[in-house]
């Protein structure tokens, strides 16, 4: 249970901060950048569903479930994987994963193939999401780094999760452009 009764610590003004295990590493840790970007994917799935006009309830309730995931991702990334933990610690699932996949397969299977990319435009929403998409991007990145560098210490299922999120934030771009239709790339079609 989180109990939040001071916003200000005074503890990271000396460049470090506590990880989730309550060790101190430093503001430039791969791990706390990682789960920066988490939280930034978050805030643009925020602003989806606040000024995208989806004028869909299914789509919002979606993005609010992702929403709750990203917060288990961020707990994730900042909670070193050690052996025999003393409290289990939230970790992301192979479940929360399959369920991006099914909704990745059931946006997408109302959609036309696509014969060239997408220009990341269109409808409020479609442009919104794949704002959302990119910092998602930026995060699976930057969670990749973390993995190199802590190895074990980090759970992979983070950025996997993260890399079908992206998935998932470009099929919705798409379905939100559905009545108007792909703003396709035309390669060379300004030489």
């Amino acid at each position: 249970m989180v109990n939040l009764t001071r916003i200000y610590t005074k503890t990271g003004d000396d460049g470090t901060t506590s990880l989730g295990d309550m060790s101190r590493t430093s503001k430039n840790d791969p791990r706390l950048e990682a789960y920066a970007d988490v939280d930034e994917a978050n805030s643009s799935i925020g602003v989806v569903i606040s000024l995208g006009q989806l004028n869909d309830a299914e789509i919002t309730k979606l993005l609010v479930r992702v929403q709750n995931d990203l917060f288990d991702v961020g707990a994730d990334l900042c909670t070193p994987v050690i052996d025999e933990p003393k409290i289990e610690p939230l970790r992301v699932l192979e479940s929360q994963i399959s369920f991006l996949e099914e909704q990745i397969d059931k946006f997408n299977a109302e959609l036309e193939p696509l014969r060239s990319f997408v220009l990341p435009s269109g409808t409020p929403a479609a442009s919104l999401l794949h704002v959302a998409r990119t910092v998602t991007r930026r995060a699976e990145r930057n969670t990749w780094h973390a993995i190199h560098q802590f190895g074990a210490g980090v759970n992979p299922l983070t950025a996997k999760y993260l890399n079908r999120l992206s998935d998932l934030l470009f099929v919705l771009a798409r379905y939100a452009n559905k009545g108007i239709g792909d703003q396709l790339w035309v390669p060379g079609a300004n030489r």
